[in-house]
């Protein structure tokens, strides 16, 4: 802060109003109330962030491209006995020496979680992965459920169809004009089944984490948000369903671009409960 401070000196900022965006710790903040008025210029931040112009959708296409290699390179290389450390090390080799750089890549038999354990897969277990590679900050997100080196249960299966069948439903809604409301309408099919969701079903995303931040209908969040999506947007789609006690569950989604004529992907792995080892 003192090196800021010293730049708005030189700028003549002493005494007026200075922007600040995003978290500033209170000592920083405190020195900066002494020497001027800080005004907050989050939101409006975030809204020059959610329209994504041409030149941004090419690099949040590469970003994407990375996420997608580094999916198939845990799809076709890991299996029984590979630990989710060793995970990791195979997501990132797909494009670190490319250019890519790690945003996450949450990995878990069971509940993914944000920190790898040592525990390796068996024959039998379902893998779920998030995984988000990025190319100067713009950044993929892709969602997958693999069964490891045996059939997935008819649980599994049940819960994966559900997940599909919310994807496609929301997948549809995601146009110009459509307002929060709508998405969480559409999940109702994930109640009706008997299941519920486990994190966000709907977040804009690229440049931060970013409105429209939605739940399924079993989960509603903090309400819905008065917000309608915009042609140039990007969102996730993410219905991450799980069963009521949280037993057990699947994850599938990934990142769309909304266009003039509805939902675009910009991801091209497969869809479905896929199989590895």
């Amino acid at each position: 802060m003192a090196t800021a401070l010293e730049e708005l000196e030189r700028r003549g900022a002493r005494g007026g109003r200075v922007g600040v965006i995003g978290p500033l710790g209170y000592r920083p903040h405190a020195a900066l109330s002494e020497f001027a008025t800080p005004v907050p210029l989050d939101d409006a931040y975030t809204r020059l962030r959610l329209r994504k112009s041409a030149e941004e959708l090419d690099w949040i296409r590469a970003g994407c491209g990375f996420t997608d290699d580094a999916v198939r390179a845990v799809h076709e290389r890991a299996g029984p006995g590979t630990d989710e450390r060793e995970l990791a090390d195979l997501a990132e080799r797909a494009y670190v020496g490319r250019g890519g750089t790690t945003h996450i890549h949450y990995f878990g038999a069971g509940v993914p979680a944000q920190w790898p354990a040592a525990r390796t897969l068996e024959r039998g277990d379902i893998l779920s992965c998030e995984i988000s590679a990025s190319y100067w900050d713009y950044t993929g997100q892709l969602l997958r459920t693999f069964a490891v080196g045996a059939d997935p249960s008819p649980l599994h299966r049940e819960l994966h169809d559900v997940a599909d069948a919310a994807f496609d439903a929301l997948f549809e809604r995601v146009r110009p004009g459509t307002t929060g409301a709508e998405p969480v309408e559409a999940s109702a099919i994930i109640g009706d089944a008997g299941f519920t969701t486990r994190d966000d079903l709907v977040h804009g995303f690229v440049g931060g984490y970013l409105p429209p931040v939605l739940g399924d209908r079993t989960r509603t969040l903090e309400g819905v948000p008065d917000f309608t999506l915009e042609e140039g947007m990007t969102v996730v789609i993410q219905p991450n369903v799980v069963t009521r006690d949280e037993s057990a569950g699947v994850q599938t989604g990934e990142l769309l671009l909304v266009t003039g004529d509805g939902a675009a992907r910009l991801h091209d792995y497969e869809r479905g409960l896929l199989r590895i080892g």
